[in-house]
């Protein structure tokens, strides 16, 4: 008689782990704005099921916060990412006022982003080719590999 509340044992052990999966989540997506989860999302996203899930779920968060940026990157998506000038200007020309400058801001935030990522790798470069020059080790600017002097590698043919 007691097969009878195995589907109930199953069923509440698939919805605690759903439970504490969703817990993790929220956690992650918290804990320094999100920095732990968006490497996962990232993986996650290669899957076309994950992608078209997440890219719906952060479009319809992006209509409730920002109506007019939501507006302008659906009109903007329709030139596509390889359009020429004359096809995003054509595309601005379509845009409100008010979508063309949330869309300007955006894209100036983006920017700002952009060049403080590149300063940060400048940086990070600079200080490990400190650290080695510290050692006693050579700098290079490529950060490539350097060969031992009795280091020999057998070709394979």
């Amino acid at each position: 008689m007691w097969w009878y509340l195995l589907p109930i044992v199953i069923i509440g052990g698939v919805l605690v782990i759903a439970a504490i999966l969703l817990g993790v989540l929220a956690f992650l997506s918290r804990y320094r704005n999100g920095a732990l989860l968006r490497p996962m999302i990232a993986r996650l996203s290669r899957f076309s099921l994950f992608k078209r899930f997440f890219t719906r779920v952060s479009t319809a968060a992006m209509e409730r916060q920002n109506p007019e940026l939501a507006s302008a990157l659906k009109k903007m998506s329709a030139v596509g990412a390889t359009a020429n000038e004359q096809a995003a200007q054509k595309a601005m020309s379509r845009l409100t006022p008010a979508e063309r400058r949330a869309y300007l801001e955006l894209a100036q935030e983006q920017q700002g982003q952009m060049e403080e990522s590149t300063n940060r790798q400048i940086r990070r470069r600079f200080e490990q080719q400190t650290r080695s020059v510290n050692r006693g080790g050579t700098s290079q600017a490529g950060g490539g590999l350097t060969s031992r002097p009795g280091s020999k590698r057998k070709r394979k043919r």
